[in-house]
Parts: structure tokens; C-alpha cells; sequence
């Protein structure tokens, strides 16, 4: 296992596919067009991080260490992600493929995700309150189970809140 700590570090096209990276601190790094796929991040730190054009499949991010966990996601590839229980804040999601990822028990509060495609994606017992979901596709929250106040959605997929009625819209 890799044990160190990043702070303002640049990685550019690195591959750290299914590295185990245990306990590392990154603090205000950018990843640029890397494939992060699999890696495990068990209590890694993630401070006012920017990931951009990554691949990034299957990551446990609910594995890291959660204290001012802080990161922005531009043009990710995040399938199958797990965010489960985790303190989103103001994160970012900007076109990017969440297909699959587990935002269940998170708190997305002021959160963006614009323009993301979110086919399969888990929302439970989520708070979506005031969170910016204009543009984004393929999603199925239900208002019942999740906190929506004050969210922002499109109209053109405004059926993803209604799925569970099983109505047609026409």
C-alpha cells in the first residue's frame, strides 16, 4: 500500500488502476484524464480536489476518511461509485456518467449535478435539499424517501420524480 500525503499536486494521464492507496491525504490536487478504476481508498483523504476527464469505476469513495472531504467532478466517469452515508456538500458533478453509483444516506445539499446521466443510480433516505439536477438525465428519486426542497430540476425529466406512481404522462 502507497502511505503519503499530496497537497497541490497536478496528476496528469496517470494510471493507478486497482492501487491501493491506504491512508493517503490529498489536499487541493488536481486529477486530470486518469483512470482512478478500482482503487481502493480505504481512510484516504480527498480536501478541495478536482477530478476532470477520469475514468473512475467502482470506487468506494464511502471508504475514505470523511472529515472536509471536498471534491469537483468535470467530464468523470463514476459507474458504480458508492458515496453511501457521506457529507456531499457543494460537491460538483458536471457532465459526468453516474451510472450505477450509490448516493444512498448522503447529504448533497447545495450540491451540483448538471448534466450527468444517472441511469440506475441509488437515491435513499438522500438530501437533495437546494442541490442543482437541471440537465441531468435517466434518474428515479422518490420525493417520499428523499429531501427535495428547494432542488432544481428540468422539466423534460421531471418524470424521474414520479416513476413510482407508475403514471403516464403524455
Amino acid at each position: 500500500p502507497i502511505s503519503r500525503e499530496f497537497e497541490q499536486c497536478h496528476f496528469k494521464a496517470c494510471d493507478f488502476t486497482e492501487l491501493e492507496l491506504h491512508q493517503v491525504k490529498f489536499l487541493a490536487c488536481t486529477f486530470e484524464t486518469c483512470n482512478l478504476s478500482n482503487v481502493k481508498l480505504e481512510k484516504s483523504s480527498f480536501q478541495d480536489c478536482t477530478f476532470a476527464q477520469c475514468k473512475m469505476l467502482g470506487l468506494a469513495f464511502d471508504n475514505c476518511n470523511p472529515f472536509n472531504l471536498s471534491m469537483q467532478f468535470k467530464e468523470c466517469i463514476l459507474s458504480h461509485a458508492s458515496f453511501s452515508g457521506l457529507n456531499l456538500t457543494q460537491c460538483g458533478f458536471d457532465q459526468c456518467d453516474l451510472t450505477g453509483v450509490d448516493f444512498g444516506y448522503c447529504d448533497l445539499t447545495q450540491a451540483k449535478l448538471t448534466n450527468c446521466n444517472m441511469t440506475d443510480t441509488l437515491f435513499e433516505q438522500t438530501i437533495l435539499q437546494k442541490a442543482d439536477m437541471r440537465d441531468s438525465i435517466n434518474y428515479q428519486i422518490d420525493p417520499d424517501n428523499n429531501t427535495i426542497k428547494g432542488a432544481r430540476f428540468s422539466k423534460e425529466e421531471i418524470i424521474g420524480l414520479l416513476a413510482k406512481y407508475q403514471i403516464i404522462i403524455e
